[in-house]
């Protein structure tokens, strides 16, 4: 038998986790949560391969139960080829918005050889800080070697999200309950 909501509008947290990963590629820029950094070789993938947003993009779409990154924008389909990573999470966030959640907070962890990542964190947090809007200290950033695991050339995210109903969806569900 399955389970009822509690309510019509659904719980008021959720989480969803994410993770992504790309392989380094020369002659690609390399970008990470949005920010360029300099280094030779970049993530291939059919967009600009940012797999911090796009482990951050899973995250949300998965803890409002949307389809994933890769249902909504096919690396099959011309259309995002060398897209900006922040136009996925974008719409993500249109589906939080639809859903009636707000980020409470985010917290990832990278995984690669190279670049280091603690140099770029801050400048990382406050540009997703910007694009999430939500405040950096709202967001974690961490980052690992991948010893003895053999991706040496490649790049993993995972995130993970704690969402909360947002404020409007909270006082229409109020409404809701002293109407009944």
């Amino acid at each position: 038998m399955p389970l009822k909501p509690k309510s019509p509008v659904g719980p008021n947290f959720r989480i969803g986790y994410g993770w992504d990963s790309h392989e380094f590629k020369a002659g690609v820029p390399l970008k990470i949560g949005g920010i360029a950094l300099d280094h030779p070789k970049g993530l291939g993938g059919h967009s600009d391969g940012d797999v911090l947003l796009h482990a951050i993009t899973d995250a949300l779409l998965g803890a409002v139960a949307a389809p994933d990154i890769g249902t909504l924008f096919s690396p099959s389909d011309p259309r995002w080829k060398g897209a900006d990573s922040a136009l996925f999470l974008e719409e993500a966030l249109r589906r939080l918005q639809d859903a009636g959640y707000e980020i409470a907070n985010l917290d990832s962890t990278l995984i690669l050889s190279q670049p280091k990542i603690g140099p770029h964190a801050g400048r990382i947090r406050q540009h997703l800080s910007k694009l999430l809007n939500i405040a950096p200290e709202q967001i974690g950033i961490k980052a690992k070697t991948p010893e003895g695991m053999g991706t040496d050339n490649a790049a993993i995210a995972h995130a993970a999200v704690l969402l909360e109903r947002s404020q409007s969806s909270r006082r229409s569900r109020v409404s809701t309950k002293k109407t009944r």
